[in-house]
């Protein structure tokens, strides 16, 4: 597909608070997000206020980088719900959660949150000493 005139398929509204949530939801900072595209990041700047337009290219970088789809990131598409796990074993079984029943999925979630709420626990128990 070539696009002609960007600006024409582009929201550059949308594009520009997309840009910002999924960088900052994955705590990547501008300067780090310039550097990953090898861009200044004065450049990078530029797109995420709005002033200037990545070539369409870099957009599929910045997309690949972020891990959305062009749709997403340029708005035409709803973002998806992508919850990014640190551990690469846990993000796996994360994606594998729907085919589990709803009865199944209960479960799971019941243990998760003792974990969770035993962590909490072990933290203040330890400020408190």
């Amino acid at each position: 597909m070539v696009i002609r005139d960007l600006h024409l398929w582009l929201d550059m509204t949308i594009f520009t608070e997309r840009l910002k949530l999924f960088r900052t939801e994955r705590k990547i900072t501008q300067a780090r997000l310039a550097g990953l595209l090898e861009v200044d990041p004065r450049v990078y700047n530029r797109w995420e206020r709005g002033l200037s337009t990545p070539q369409f290219e870099t957009i599929i970088k910045i997309a690949d980088i972020l891990k959305v789809s062009i749709d997403e990131l340029a708005g035409r598409k709803e973002p998806t719900n992508n919850i990014q796990l640190h551990n690469h074993e846990l993000q796996s079984l994360y994606q594998q959660v729907d085919v589990l029943s709803d009865e199944d999925q209960q479960a799971l979630i019941l243990v998760i949150d003792s974990f969770v709420r035993k962590t909490h626990m072990a933290r203040v128990v330890q400020k408190v000493r």
